[in-house]
């Protein structure tokens, strides 16, 4: 048996799922409407829309399957997540890959399996539409097709169910994608004993904007600044509007130097934004910063908690002190 191989962008990969808040959900008939509908058009006894997670695949619909998980070693889904391409296994006990794979040799006895990936909004492979017989098969280029049409509609789907995990204004993740994302890093960095940081940002002089140019300024200004955020910061960092003028990133695997630097870098950012820009208002905003220590913080909230009474300390002395620059 040959496992299937990690995808080279596994931890973005996994936190796009991590995003959609699949796994674990309860069954679904906007998914399960799928599975039987490749179950009927390829008249396969098993169908299934399979997630493939940290160490497992879990199923986010079946039919005909009584296992809601597998282990991802053993997992054929696996390897179309890592190819990010449909595989078809005519006959899985003359295919090397899998002739003696426990998913074979025992329930629920694949002989025939074809799968296309499912993509996330973000463009990543995350899971399969899959069909399974215990009866080798052949599968046109017809048939293939097909699948594929099935797993773009399930994609589509997915996009969908993204609409709640955004804020509509800025795209950025909202307080409900942050919260669950963040405590899945910080999980992560118990886990592994990574440093993790924590950055509170909150726009000076917002309230000023749209009092003196109106509230669509006051949207374009919060726009031009998540934008920034974003062209700051990495991928692997969880980006997030938590309401209003306020804002959040979590820094995974970084210690305090690192989230110092990439402080500097925004602040950076902004001014030479304000230098090119010819806005009638400048972008300002207060940082409050901590590092997470598993000792004091036991989630996300400890760690909220902290960064936003520095950050608010910071813009009171700022208030007290004007002129002090983009961030104070």
């Amino acid at each position: 048996m040959i496992k299937p191989p990690v995808p080279h962008n596994e931890c973005r990969r996994q936190a796009s799922l991590d995003a959609t808040e699949l796994v674990d959900s309860p069954q679904q008939e906007r998914f399960d409407r799928y599975t039987r509908l490749v179950r009927r058009l390829f008249d396969v006894p098993i169908a299934a829309i399979s997630l493939v997670d940290h160490d497992r695949q879990w199923f986010k619909s079946r039919q005909g399957l009584q296992a809601q998980e597998t282990s991802r070693d053993i997992s054929f889904c696996g390897h179309v997540v890592a190819a990010d391409k449909t595989m078809v296994v005519e006959d899985a006990l003359s295919d090397e890959r899998f002739h003696d794979n426990p998913l074979v040799a025992g329930d629920p006895k694949i002989r025939f399996y074809a799968g296309s990936p499912i993509s996330s909004p973000q463009g990543f492979s995350i899971g399969t539409v899959c069909i399974i017989d215990q009866d080798e098969r052949e599968f046109t280029d017809e048939d293939k097709a097909a699948l594929e049409d099935v797993a773009a509609m399930v994609s589509a789907e997915l996009a969908t169910v993204r609409l709640a995990s955004i804020d509509a204004l800025t795209g950025l993740s909202n307080r409900r994608a942050f919260r669950m994302l963040a405590e899945q890093s910080l999980s992560a960095a118990r886990r592994n004993a990574h440093p993790a940081a924590l950055i509170m940002i909150d726009m000076d002089g917002f309230k000023e904007i749209n009092d003196q140019f109106g509230h669509a300024t006051g949207d374009e200004a919060l726009q031009q600044f998540a934008q920034l955020l974003l062209e700051v910061f990495r991928q692997s960092d969880i980006v997030a509007r938590l309401g209003g003028d306020e804002f959040c990133v979590m820094l995974t695997e970084t210690d305090r130097e690192n989230a110092a630097i990439a402080v500097d870098r925004l602040v950076g950012k902004i001014v030479r934004y304000n230098e090119r820009s010819d806005n009638a208002y400048e972008l300002a905003c207060s940082l409050g910063t901590i590092q997470f220590d598993e000792n004091r913080h036991t989630g996300i909230d400890t760690l909220l908690k902290d960064a936003d009474t520095l950050m608010y300390q910071r813009k009171r002395a700022k208030a007290a002190a004007p002129n002090t620059g983009t961030e104070g």
